[in-house]
């Protein structure tokens, strides 16, 4: 998957006005810095690093970012929008309630595997961020939750899964998918990406679906 950032983070000054150039350039600052923030850290990466990973001049850099908190604001954000933009994709055309949520978690589970760095770095380094900083993050988070946790609502509302809270299960659901790249070293010996999906789809079936659930399931061609 290509890293998209966002070009108009308001908090996130840039030299440059033009929004497509200043999209491609920091998407590929941020691709360099999710690498090396991923296998040396946060704090013992510095611009000129990023810089010649990314093939390009420290002070090039500075006409995009103002300094290395920018980028690594960057790279958290940006994999927060990739699931804003992969799950409605994945829900498009899809009407029947089970098949989009099944459709949504699967879709966040992709961009997770295709991710994987940078999950791993929004769990180890959000705390390196000043606390206005940590809110923006923490907001983008909620917000692409929101699109599980509407999934989530529509079955329940007509009758395929039980009542539940529906917060703490979408977090349930989207921990289930960041422990792929969490612990990936291991995961990969023992199953598939598509393996783990089917197991972790198994194990919340049974705990959410209603008998009118397990139907409907069935009528999708999905494993009981």
């Amino acid at each position: 998957m290509t890293t998209i950032v966002p070009s108009n983070v308001p908090d996130i000054k840039s030299q440059v006005s033009d929004e497509a150039l200043v999209q491609r350039r920091r998407s590929q600052i941020v691709s360099a810095a999710v690498e090396l923030f991923s296998k040396q850290g946060f704090y013992r990466t510095t611009i000129l690093d990023i810089a010649r990973k990314a093939g390009v001049s420290p002070g090039l850099i500075y006409q995009y970012v103002t300094d290395k908190e920018d980028v690594l604001l960057l790279a958290l954000l940006s994999v927060l929008d990739s699931y804003k933009r992969e799950i409605p994709t994945a829900l498009q055309g899809r009407t029947d309630e089970l098949e989009r949520f099944w459709a949504a978690l699967e879709a966040y589970c992709r961009v997770v595997d295709q991710r994987r760095s940078a999950t791993v770095l929004a769990y180890r380094s959000t705390k390196s961020l000043p606390e206005e900083r940590r809110r923006l993050v923490k907001q983008s988070e909620i917000d692409s939750n929101d699109l599980i946790a509407a999934c989530l609502r529509e079955c329940i509302a007509t009758g395929l899964m039980r009542e539940v809270n529906i917060e703490l299960v979408t977090y349930q659901l989207v921990t289930f998918a960041h422990t792929w790249a969490l612990k990936y070293w291991r995961l990969k010996d023992l199953c598939t990406l598509d393996e783990y999906i089917r197991e972790g789809f198994a194990f919340f079936a049974q705990a959410l679906l209603t008998e009118k659930g397990w139907r409907r399931n069935r009528e999708l061609g999905r494993e009981a």
